[in-house]
């Protein structure tokens, strides 16, 4: 989380109390999917009831019926100027970038619909929530599997890593998505891709066990560490401007300095995988999760442990920072999360149980909230100090791999197993307000669709469609 200052938030939309209820192997309850009517332009209709055989008539009865309502010749003029889109479409491709390289929103015949001749609510209501107004770039899908994914710290630029060892970078817009550069950087799979504070270089690291560090303007390699350990990278984290920490499939955490050959120390005092390596604003304690459940504290100053958490039965596998640097959140392969005080990292102060399936990957949003993600593929919204779920911030069809926000705090990127990354626009936790912490949960808040969510809560879409049905009939 960089720079993003918490706003007050609203009611809460529910806890943890009731998550034996919830089963991670069904789907969320809903009537309609806006996501997927995106992908179907909604044609002009062609009324196939009656019709008429007049001269030049071009009526196919195989041809597919859509929704809509117009006269032959407004028929005629929309072919014309469909038509002249087309020619001016592939004029303009041809010139264009090739689209291996570009992710963009293409247009839509139902951007021109007129909604309001539609007398059927449902129908209406559809095309007006297809066209809404993006507000969000669009899906990049990959031929690679994406392994991680980080935001630049002041620009709309994307760095994304692959199992083939490379390193992409994306430029993004709510309409397009364009890849800048592509560095070769690695011979195996790409573990983790980091920008420095200042977003002029990069960083990766991969299982062939080094670490490279790129210039972002020029694409040129700076600095390359080749056995920079001796087993695999398994995760990285910046500290500072020039230092950042590593740590490895063997438990080993070194810390390293972008000015200097060699790491400045090396300490092990896990037996498996580091999870996740994480700091506050003060630098003086780094803490790390691993594979065999500790939480391990390492004073930076004095280069050696502070201390290390009673063992838990399960994989420690994210953190977060709430509160003002008061408390840390751990999540686990369990689902479970445990909240300690600074300072205090021996042992938990308190634990919530979250969704049935493993926590993967935290990102903190503000003070309280954080977005996770898991083994379901779905994207939540938990309220962490005190522990309860929000709702459904989105979904990926496979788990999710990992997760990122950009620098103003109202984007999120997740990225999947099936090879897509997504966006979710979280400006609305914005409108949250005085958030009632006692209050009594809700039962369906594991389920429930908060607004960036592709998938549409019933109650919600149809809210307006239920006053409007009320008001006809009392007249």
């Amino acid at each position: 989380m960089r720079n993003f200052n918490s706003p007050k938030f609203g009611h809460s939309m529910g806890d943890d109390s009731d998550d034996d209820e919830f089963d991670s192997g069904t789907e969320p309850e809903f009537l309609m999917e806006p996501y997927v009517l995106e992908e179907f332009p909604i044609m002009e209709e062609i009324e196939g009831d009656e019709v008429e055989e007049d001269e030049g008539s071009d009526y196919n009865p195989n041809e597919e019926i859509v929704i809509g309502t117009s006269s032959s010749d407004e028929d005629d003029s929309d072919d014309s100027d469909s038509d002249k889109d087309d020619e001016a479409g592939n004029a303009g491709g041809a010139e264009g970038e090739d689209s291996s390289t570009k992710n963009s929103v293409p247009k839509r015949v139902i951007d021109d619909y007129d909604e309001e001749m539609e007398e059927d609510e449902v129908i209406k209501a559809i095309i007006t929530e297809i066209k809404k107004p993006r507000s969000k770039p669009p899906d990049i899908k990959t031929e690679d599997f994406v392994t991680d994914l980080c935001f630049h710290p002041d620009q709309d630029i994307l760095a994304v890593g692959t199992t083939t060892g490379d390193v992409i970078v994306y430029k993004f817009t709510n309409d397009e998505c364009t890849i800048m550069n592509t560095h070769e950087a690695h011979t195996k799979s790409v573990r983790d891709v980091e920008f420095n504070p200042d977003g002029d270089v990069l960083i990766s690291t991969a299982r062939d066990r080094s670490i490279m560090v790129t210039d972002v303007e020029t694409g040129k390699l700076k600095r390359f560490w080749d056995d920079a350990h001796d087993e695999p990278v398994y995760t990285m984290s910046m500290i500072t401007e020039h230092t950042f920490a590593t740590g490895d499939d063997d438990g080993v955490l070194k810390l390293w300095d972008l000015r200097q050959k060699e790491p400045i120390f090396k300490l092990k005092e896990v037996e498996d995988f580091i999870s996740c390596i994480i700091t506050n604003e003060q630098k003086k304690y780094l803490l790390m999760t691993s594979g065999d459940g500790y939480l391990t504290t390492i004073n930076i100053p004095q280069r050696k442990m502070y201390v290390q958490s009673e063992p838990y039965e399960e994989e420690l596998t994210c953190m977060g920072v709430f509160r003002k640097d008061s408390k840390l959140v751990v999540g686990s392969s369990k689902g479970n999360f445990y909240t300690f005080n600074w300072g205090q990292f021996g042992y938990h102060c308190d634990a919530f149980i979250g969704p049935k399936a493993g926590v993967n990957k935290m990102v903190p949003i503000t003070e309280r909230i954080a977005v996770t993600g898991g083994e379901d593929g779905i994207l939540r919204a938990m309220h962490l100090v005190p522990g309860r779920v929000l709702g459904v911030v989105g979904q990926h069809s496979l788990a999710v791999e990992t997760i990122d926000i950009n620098s103003t705090g109202e984007l999120i990127a997740s990225s999947s197993h099936d090879n897509d990354i997504r966006f979710w626009n979280i400006k609305y936790f914005e409108e949250f307000d005085d958030i009632k912490y006692n209050s009594k949960p809700d039962k369906k808040a594991m389920t429930h669709n908060l607004p960036s969510s592709k998938q549409t809560n019933a109650a919600d879409f149809f809210s307006g469609l239920a006053g409007d049905q009320s008001g006809t009939e009392g007249d």
